[in-house]
């Protein structure tokens, strides 16, 4: 009994630690950002230093990768409005979800679902930005879900098996700019933000995909960031969003508003909420003015304005979300890092990345152009005790996360003009960058 009790503790610690690397969803674990592993993160590499491997996607796609133990997991898009300049027929738009071995960057399945039409049209300022593949995936080590926006939120096996899909609604945004909210999970609920596509928040069973709840958000099509989910004590869990304005928090259960605060002013919310110790922090800029930055601690009932905003400030940035990390945030725009003490909102640094841009720059999507000082999306993230941002144009800037401005390195992963919009994931060392066209894995060698 000894023995059987002695290995089954070890198989249950071994099953722990194989997952303790895990990567799996916006922005890693919690949404924050932030890497819990331990393990040595690369600082330099190129096409030829440190890259593990490089896999040719199915299709385009902004969205990020997540990481399920030896998978690797991205969606992309396909059919229409891929080339700007022939952007072809929509009637041709798929939605891929693609499995990748994670030791070897060979595909292992690719799931295409057709689009359910009409989409947002590929044209303007708005979609041909992003694609149709803006969403990042979830999964809870078991399923994979995705939510396509018009076409609804799906669940997929770890085999490739679809095992439902269901509609979140089928509007637009006053501008037709296509959504990228990502799912979240919850206990046995799939909870995406179909702001463009209902101007509601809507939560699905896990098994069954059967609507669970529906919480209209009217007002508020021009919101395109992912909730986080805070535990408040051990009987209570808010799921918080930024919205225009405001900071909201809801019973992840029901659905219900269970408080809210001023947010930041703007007509628009881009990016994510951080929530880190309890405390929410918002950034954000306005298309057509507004913006700033705002801390929050979560809980109470109802408006907290009065009894709960720590501090606010004047930094703003427009796509990308912050990190925080050993009590200060760092929040990057136009290629300008700007370290601000998590407590006080005072300014710690302020310094512009340095380099970068005079190798090949990323084409825009189709291939057209290059990405000069152009609109970045992706967010920063942090392993190792170190920042890794990556631009449009695919040059990613690793610094240190300290008190002053340190920065280590600017990579490429490769010469070829690209579009590296995603936000990267890590996993045990392992560094995971999507482009419009591949898929990059880089680990020391």
């Amino acid at each position: 009994m000894r023995i059987v009790t002695h290995l089954a503790v070890l198989a249950l610690l071994g099953a722990t630690a194989a997952n303790a690397g895990d990567w799996p969803r916006f922005r890693g674990p919690g949404g924050t950002g932030v890497s819990p592993d331990k393990t040595p993160t690369p600082t330099k590499w190129s096409p030829t230093e440190n890259l593990k491997w490089k896999a040719k996607l199915p299709g385009a796609g902004v969205s990020c990768p997540i990481v399920v133990g030896d998978k690797v997991f991205v969606t992309c898009y396909s059919g229409y409005g891929v080339d700007r300049r022939n952007p072809g027929e929509m009637s041709n738009l798929k939605r891929h979800l693609v499995c990748v071995d994670r030791k070897s960057g060979k595909i292992v399945w690719d799931k295409s679902v057709k689009a359910v039409l009409p989409e947002d049209p590929f044209r303007g300022a708005g979609v041909p930005e992003h694609g149709y593949a803006s969403h990042t995936p979830v999964s809870d080590g078991k399923n994979v879900y995705v939510f396509f926006g018009k076409s609804g939120a799906l669940a997929f096996d770890m085999e490739g098996n679809q095992l439902w899909q269901k509609s979140a609604g089928t509007g637009s945004d006053r501008m037709r700019w296509g959504s990228s909210s990502s799912p979240v999970l919850h206990k046995d609920l799939v909870i995406v933000t179909a702001g463009p596509e209902s101007e509601s928040i809507v939560a699905f069973d896990k098994k069954t995909g059967k609507q669970a709840w529906t919480q209209k958000i009217q007002g508020y099509s021009d919101l395109w960031g992912t909730p986080v989910l805070v535990k408040i004590d051990d009987g209570r869990t808010d799921l918080v969003i930024g919205v225009p304005g405001e900071i909201w928090a809801l019973n992840p259960e029901n659905g219900k508003l269970r408080w809210y605060s001023p947010g930041v002013v703007g007509d628009q919310f881009n990016s994510s909420v951080v929530a880190v110790d309890k405390t929410i922090y918002a950034v954000q800029s306005g298309a057509r003015g507004g913006g700033g930055s705002i801390a929050v601690k979560a809980g109470g009932k109802g408006d907290v304005s009065k009894s709960n905003v720590v501090w606010s400030g004047r930094q703003s940035s427009r796509f990308p979300t912050p990190v925080v990390y050993e009590g200060r945030l760092y929040v990057i725009a136009n290629k300008t890092l700007t370290c601000i003490d998590a407590k006080s909102g005072n300014q710690v640094f302020r310094s512009r990345l340095q380099g970068g841009g005079a190798a090949a720059g990323g084409g825009r999507r189709g291939g057209r152009g290059r990405f000069g000082g152009g609109q970045d999306y992706s967010s920063p993230i942090i392993a190792d005790g170190k920042i890794y941002y990556v631009a449009r144009g695919g040059d990613v800037y690793v610094l240190k996360a300290g008190k002053t401005y340190e920065q280590l390195a600017v990579n490429r992963v490769t010469a070829d003009s690209e579009d590296f919009s995603a936000t990267p994931a890590v996993s045990d060392g392992e560094l995971f960058f999507r482009s419009n066209r591949n898929l990059y894995c880089v680990a020391k060698k």
